[in-house]
């Protein structure tokens, strides 16, 4: 079962993503909080993935991903927002969170997004707007970041070009015709070259290194899929 926590200012918010993931079969949402209970709850039932609000007048949704990155073993963490284009979700990403969904997503949609962070996805909403693509770009010239990804292998560009894509490590295996654990010694290989701390922020990266649009495909977002863990 993915053990599951929902963080949200609204009771109604909280109650109806509770109603639909509990109806999935491999789901359990063991706990609902607000942000002043968030960290404090999360400790104590230790879940699997947290869907975190992102704007809540007790407690800042930033606050609480800052406190739940610091913990040893942090849960996998999207954050929940009704603003395709919220000032704040750049800043989530590059501070671990694993995504980000949008409060009217469809719920047949939500299980399996859950299930994609849970196998260490990256979950950005379809409805996302291209500003925040752009806003992870910058300038690129001279980019010390950039730079390194000079520094991967053929194949590490391969992978990371579809991790940027939204592969989990089992999607990249079977694409590439190898094994999980050879995508995941991989997938921890170009985090420690790249020096960033997960797989959105290396996602991030391989955007703004332009390597999405190396074979001549659209520049897209990774849509749903590839989360903070190697």
């Amino acid at each position: 079962m993915i053990r599951v926590v929902v963080v949200d200012d609204e009771a109604l918010v909280r109650s109806g993503f509770e109603l639909i993931l509990s109806a999935a079969d491999d789901i359990d949402v063991v706990a609902t909080a607000t942000g002043a209970q968030a960290v404090g709850t999360i400790v104590r039932v230790r879940p699997d993935v947290v869907l975190l609000d992102i704007r809540m007048p007790d407690t800042d949704g930033l606050t609480v991903l800052r406190e739940l990155r610091a913990l040893d073993a942090p849960p996998v963490v999207a954050m929940l927002t009704t603003f395709d284009s919220d000032e704040y979700i750049l800043t989530a990403l590059r501070s671990g969170a694993a995504g980000f969904i949008l409060k009217d997503t469809a719920p047949e949609q939500l299980a399996h997004l859950v299930r994609t962070l849970d196998a260490g996805g990256v979950v950005l909403s379809p409805k996302a707007s291209s500003a925040i693509v752009d806003g992870a770009h910058g300038a690129v010239e001279d980019d010390p970041q950039v730079r390194r990804v000079g520094l991967l292998t053929d194949r590490e560009r391969t992978v990371l070009r579809l991790i940027a894509e939204g592969l989990s490590n089992a999607d990249i295996a079977a694409r590439l015709h190898l094994s999980p654990g050879t995508v995941k010694d991989h997938a921890s290989s170009i985090l420690g070259k790249l020096r960033v701390s997960g797989r959105v922020q290396a996602a991030l990266l391989a955007q703004r290194a332009g390597l999405l649009t190396a074979k001549g495909t659209e520049r897209h977002h990774p849509s749903h899929d590839t989360g903070p863990r190697p």
